[in-house]
């Protein structure tokens, strides 16, 4: 799926990076690249969900990154 969207730190728990997309869905990518760790930076990604995963954040989708563009 390519989502495109701004990224942001979410300050729940520990802190985690996530990216909510222009339609205000929320994902969590699993292996956020560091070069898109920068709040309010706007991303362009293509990734993939992951499926049975399941987490204490609870704010959006867990996903895969598989490319992306800043």
């Amino acid at each position: 799926m390519r989502i495109r969207g701004i990224v942001r730190y979410i300050t729940l728990e520990t802190g985690f990076w996530g990216i909510e997309s222009e339609d205000g869905e929320k994902y969590i990518p699993v292996n956020m690249p560091e070069q898109l760790k920068n709040e309010g930076r706007q991303v362009e990604i293509e990734a993939e969900t992951v499926g049975s995963m399941s987490g204490l954040q609870m704010w959006g989708q867990y996903v895969k990154v598989l490319s992306f563009e800043t």
